[in-house]
């Protein structure tokens, strides 16, 4: 058996072959079927991509993978099967392995990170806190980049929608502040430093609504509270104390509290200024193309078609256009 697979070449290997590899159980969830038997969904992943199956209660690694907790890190031997159209491998043994007993190599290949350079994209985003015209707002925004920036430069976006990975949050941020440059000239009507400075801000409470370790996972803050208030209690800490004039540090609250676009999605706020509309209409497309890029770079050879995603509510074509010739 090989011994060396990630989850994108294990993800190209052809039905019924058989390999295995070191991943973190990022899911494993138990459900009832409808004759009433437990199985588990399981998510395996590492930094190349996650793989997800199902084990029945009748499987060698039923009780294995039961007695695991998520984010445990487990060497996997598994067959290579399809089901229902998608990648759903078959598990024969699950061995958890502490992280004491791996190197620094073996760890690096867990955890999925940013496909940017990290430092490049903190020095673009420092240049995007320059270009904002207005002083009070762009005084506002550094000072709460001098508290978070050690967590910002590392978080995730999340813990699976979108940019959820290492550095994902400074990525989503720095593509948004991209587009919002480029696209903020054809629409007068918004004030570009309060959008860029919505925009630099928006997800600011991710710091504290996630500890990211091998697995991004929700802090006791972030389940009590969220990163949409947790944004606006950053936000206005630092709007206050670098006394930014009333009018402009409520409506650059507004943003962080709208951001989210719909109440069912976590907004305190529907969007109710230009600038708040216009912050929600870049992240919500930031978040989508995000998830998009990510499937792309994940699709082993030959993929015609992601598995379901949630956050696109359908599968992604993986196959690229025929060439013009």
């Amino acid at each position: 058996m090989a011994t060396a697979f990630s989850v994108q070449s294990a993800r190209a290997l052809s039905s019924g072959t058989a390999f295995c590899g070191l991943f973190i159980l990022r899911k494993c969830a138990t459900k009832t079927a409808r004759n009433g038997a437990p199985f588990l969904m399981v998510e395996l992943g590492d930094k190349t991509g996650t793989l997800g199956t199902t084990v029945f209660s009748d499987s060698p690694v039923f009780a294995s993978l039961t007695a695991l907790k998520e984010g445990a890190i487990v060497r996997v031997e598994a067959v290579s099967e399809n089901f229902q159209g998608r990648f759903s491998p078959r598990l024969g043994g699950v061995e958890e392995v502490p992280e004491s007993g791996l190197d620094a190599a073996d760890l690096d290949g867990l955890v999925e990170t940013a496909p940017e350079d990290l430092v490049a994209l903190w020095t673009e985003l420092n240049g995007h806190v320059a270009a904002v015209e207005h002083a009070g707002l762009r005084t506002v925004v550094a000072s709460v980049f001098e508290e978070i920036g050690g967590v910002f430069r590392v978080c995730a976006a999340a813990v699976a929608m979108h940019h959820a990975y290492r550095g994902g949050l400074l990525e989503h941020t720095v593509h948004m502040a991209r587009v919002a440059r480029a696209v903020l000239p054809l629409y007068p009507q918004v004030d570009a430093s309060l959008a860029l400075s919505g925009v630099l801000l928006h997800d600011v409470g991710k710091t504290l609504e996630y500890c990211n370790g091998l697995v991004t996972r929700r802090t006791r803050l972030g389940i009590l509270q969220g990163h949409v208030v947790l944004g606006y209690q950053l936000v206005r800490k630092h709007g206050l104390k670098n006394k930014l004039a009333v009018a402009w540090l409520e409506r650059l609250e507004h943003i962080i509290l709208s951001h989210q676009g719909e109440m069912e999605w976590g907004a305190a706020a529907m969007a109710a200024s230009p600038e708040a509309v216009f912050v929600s209409m870049v992240d919500n497309l930031d978040a989508k193309m995000g998830m998009v890029q990510r499937a792309l770079r994940g699709a082993a050879p030959g993929e015609e078609f992601s598995d379901y995603m949630p956050g696109l509510k359908a599968s992604l074509l993986l196959t690229p256009l025929p060439s013009q010739e």
